[in-house]
């Protein structure tokens, strides 16, 4: 059987080296969900081999064919985006049989081999979509063949940009009756059959697998966290998405599987109501959309020093065009861009939002800032005809706007997401947690193994959540692959890696602050989470699918 997603246990280093090793044990954990067939043996349909095209001889042949224990029993399974395995148990006399595997995309493998046995096959897709697999194997010394099989429908799922649109708001009743949500309690909201949005939810060939939202709590007076999830009577998970203080308003991008009756939950983890606004940008189905390229985190926007815009704050009420498509690495023809934005150095509280180019600025927002605060937020936004997106300071006074492209989706995108349900990956508050344990070291950075064990190629990114908290000073988060294999990384007088540049989140005294990561683990499967700050924090990570190839 193919293996599993296996992550490898952190280390932490020092900014001047590591400080010690840590075994590279890999452990199953937050693998894509086990996705199994079976078509047992009784299902075999069982035709006597043409005779030249006469149907009385063909008849004849039939009746008198030899083999007649001749049978298949067919299992498949695959935990991989585009991959699958199948087992073929086949049944018969000891003579020699020609086994054809039709995988349903106009691939087939043949091979030969003799009497009873199993025999293990695999595949990989280039595209997502259900196909129909079917095995033959032939007794043409009996003159009988039998045929057996199932429709396979892929792990992965591609992305189908969206105009940021609102489909929830608690405030004013959209997708909702009106009111806040109580403490300890949830909301559910209707994310299919809506607009151009496929009606059907997860598990249908036709279906929306997943969504893409930016999720916004507001109107808090106690402090909480929101975790949004599938629903489906599954329980709630133990993970979160964002987290909020008292007089808050907080935006998190959130990709989650969408439940099989087409919504999604929300639920408050605080003990005071909150209001809560749900907007998409996009969503995964079965069906060929846009596949997803990672990047390594490039600047494409700061209008501190006039990079992508002219110099100079984006004022009130005010927007501006970026060029994302054709420059830096991004192809032309894009159909979506992942980004990093973050705003800064805000002179009254506000929000931006990001739309694609030669569009109309939506209610949708993207992230929200406070009078002086540093606010960073993951964002999936289409990207116009033109290969521009556009940003629209959604305050009354002007502020500083920084945007880093992390990944683009376009019709020639090779990865394709699946699901891996939520998976607390690393928690430094808990101890034995990761190695040598501890709090997120000032200045460093933790190593986390993200291969898949039996091949570390085929994962272009993972999306994961990541958290810091039990702050003393501010600081900022840093998510990179690394540059070395886990040996080197994990040995005593290691080289260095460079530090990042870019940020990923951003956090001051006593916050505790979430944002979404798409991150790449590179040629050598390890990601390093580097800590920017001068004080020690706590760092949080889980992980909630994976952009495969294979």
């Amino acid at each position: 059987m193919a293996a599993g997603l296996g992550l490898i246990p952190g280390m932490a280093s020092a900014a001047d080296g590591p400080s010690a090793p840590a075994a590279p044990v890999r452990a199953e954990a937050g693998k894509t969900a086990l996705k199994t067939y079976h078509s047992p043996a009784d299902r075999t349909v069982r035709t006597a081999l043409p005779a030249g095209g006469n149907k009385a001889a063909a008849a004849q042949a039939q009746s008198a064919a030899g083999n007649p224990q001749l049978a298949l029993d067919i299992s498949g399974s695959t935990h991989t985006a585009l991959g699958l395995e199948i087992k073929s148990t086949i049944t018969s006399e000891d003579v020699p049989l020609d086994v054809t595997i039709d995988w349903g995309d106009g691939k087939t493998d043949k091979v030969t081999t003799k009497g009873s046995g199993d025999r293990w096959d695999n595949h990989t897709y280039t595209e997502v979509g259900e196909y129909q697999v079917k095995v033959t194997v032939t007794d043409a010394a009996n003159g009988v063949r039998a045929v057996n099989g199932f429709s396979h429908l892929t792990q992965g799922t591609e992305f189908n940009p969206y105009a940021p649109t609102r489909l929830l708001d608690t405030r004013n009743g959209t997708g909702t009756k009106t009111g806040k949500v109580a403490g300890r309690g949830k909301t559910r909201v209707k994310v299919t059959g809506i607009g151009g949005i496929p009606a059907g939810g997860s598990g249908v060939p036709t279906g929306v697998e997943a969504v893409a939202l930016n999720v916004t709590v507001t109107s808090t007076a106690e402090p909480g966290h929101i975790t949004v999830w599938e629903g489906d009577d599954t329980g709630i998970p133990s993970t979160s998405n964002l987290n909020y203080a008292a007089g808050q308003s907080v935006s998190n991008l959130v990709i989650v599987p969408v439940g099989a009756d087409g919504y999604v939950d929300l639920f408050n983890g605080g003990w005071g109501p909150v209001d809560l606004v749900v907007d998409i940008t996009g969503y995964f189905t079965h069906t060929p959309a846009s596949g997803y390229t990672t990047m390594d985190p490039t600047r494409f926007v700061d209008t501190r020093d006039g990079l992508g815009t002219p110099k100079g704050q984006l004022a009130g009420r005010k927007s501006f065009g970026a060029q994302i498509g054709g420059v830096k690495g991004v192809p032309k023809g894009v159909t979506a861009v992942a980004l990093n934005v973050t705003a800064t150095n805000p002179k009254d509280a506000g929000h931006l939002s990001l739309y694609p180019g030669g569009g109309t600025v939506p209610t949708a927002s993207s992230l929200n800032f406070a009078t002086g605060e540093t606010v960073a937020n993951s964002v999936i936004v289409p990207v116009g005809p033109d290969g521009t997106v556009n940003v629209f300071n959604g305050s009354w006074s002007p502020a500083d706007v920084v945007v880093d492209v992390v990944g683009y989706y376009s019709k020639d995108g090779k990865a394709a997401y699946s699901p891996t349900g939520n998976y607390r990956y690393l928690d430094t508050r808990v101890p034995g947690d990761w190695y040598p344990g501890g709090k997120f070291p000032a200045r460093g950075y933790i190593a986390k193994g993200f291969a898949v064990i039996d091949d570390p190629a085929g994962d272009e990114a993972y999306v994961m959540n990541t958290t810091v908290t039990n702050t003393t000073d501010a600081g900022f988060l840093s998510v990179a692959p690394s540059p070395f294999p886990w040996l080197v990384n994990d040995q005593p007088g290691a080289p260095v890696p460079p530090r990042p540049v870019s940020s990923n989140l951003n956090w001051t005294a006593g916050k505790t602050v979430a944002n979404l990561a798409q991150a790449s683990d590179g040629e050598h499967g390890v990601i390093h989470f580097w800590n920017q700050g001068w004080k020690d924090a706590d760092l949080i990570v889980d992980v909630y699918g994976v952009y495969q190839t294979r």
